[in-house]
């Protein structure tokens, strides 16, 4: 490369360079945002780069709820659940109009590109946003649903599972003391990925599902047949889009006779500390999304394909829909 040629680079990069970008966490809450928003604030300050931190979503973003942050301001947080930034839902920011209000109010900080850490609903109203403004966006899938399309991994969906795969080991044990039928409901309006990861890895007999049909009748007539060769207990997982696990669990008891317990377990499925797993793919991801930005990138999600760190289209991950792995499937029928 000549003199005159890695000139032209460096001031290609330069020009590319964003001044200042900012971060917000915005939907659900899920394990690992801290980790992700700590990765990109550190990342930005270590390439020179200010960074400002949106709190409550795009509630705050209207509000103008924005911050400079330091690298002490994202310090103990990488072990903390939750999300320090707070997360909020906002109508106003659904409309054009709101957009543009939150747009004016990142100008007025200098704020070119903005990392957006949340799941599709989140993604498609930075989609929106760009469109509208041009602003650089860059996304990072954080959910515990594990639904984004284009990415095998969500930021807290590992440890969503393991919170339930814990409370499905508890439940077992009085499920089995007394003989009785266990049903679990755990999150999942349009996904079942959480049930049935947590309900293969925690031995459940039934895992019901939004994205595949099951028959209540079967379902009874087969216990009612384990049952009378000596079963002592039967636990079911059902994601929260495959109906009520009250009524379900309801039908199940009149229909066997058999004892049958349910529990919901809400949202403590959102909480508690990272594992390692997210806390390292969050990171990593974090630092993927801030480099991106600042060179200039627009329009990209960051997520995991067989393991190996990935760059998706943003219009393609929020105008595709994710579908359940059928493997997954068929093992849980073959473990049953």
């Amino acid at each position: 490369m000549t003199f005159r040629e890695d000139w032209l680079v460096q001031w290609e990069r330069l020009i590319m360079t964003k001044k200042a970008i900012a971060v917000l966490t915005s939907g659900g809450d899920s394990p690992g945002m801290n980790a992700a928003a700590r990765a990109v604030v550190r990342t930005a300050i270590f390439e020179g780069v200010r960074v400002f931190g949106i709190y409550n979503g795009y509630k705050g973003m209207l509000k103008d709820d924005i911050v400079e942050l330091t690298t002490r301001s994202v310090s103990d947080i990488i072990q903390r659940g939750g999300t320090f930034l707070g997360t909020a839902r906002s109508a106003e920011f659904e409309t054009p109009e709101g957009r543009q209000k939150a747009y004016a109010n990142l100008q007025k900080h200098g704020i070119e590109g903005l990392v957006i850490i949340g799941g599709d609903g989140s993604l498609r109203g930075g989609a929106k946003l760009s469109k509208e403004t041009g602003i650089s966006i860059v996304g990072l899938p954080g959910t515990i649903d594990n639904d984004v399309w284009g990415t095998d991994y969500t930021i807290g969906c590992d440890t969503a599972a393991n919170t339930i795969v814990d409370s499905i080991n508890k439940l077992r044990d009085t499920a089995s003391a007394h003989r009785r039928i266990m049903v679990v409901e755990v999150m999942g309006h349009k996904s079942g990925w959480l049930a049935m990861m947590a309900g293969i890895a925690g031995g459940a007999e039934y895992v019901l599902v939004p994205e595949v049909k099951f028959n209540l009748n079967r379902l009874c007539e087969e216990i009612e047949e384990d049952y009378s060769h000596g079963k002592r207990y039967s636990l079911i997982v059902v994601a929260e889009g495959a109906g009520s696990a009250l009524e379900i669990g309801k039908y199940i008891e009149e229909k066997t006779g058999i004892d049958t317990r349910v529990s919901v377990l809400g949202h403590v499925q959102r909480g508690g500390s990272p594992t390692v797993e997210d806390r390292m793919k969050a990171s990593l991801l974090g630092e993927k999304a801030a480099l991106a930005i600042i060179s200039g990138e627009s329009n990209v999600v960051f997520g995991y394909n067989q393991g190996r760190p990935v760059s998706i289209n943003l219009f393609d991950a929020v105008d595709n829909t994710k579908t359940l792995n059928p493997e997954l499937v068929r093992l849980a029928r073959v473990l049953a």
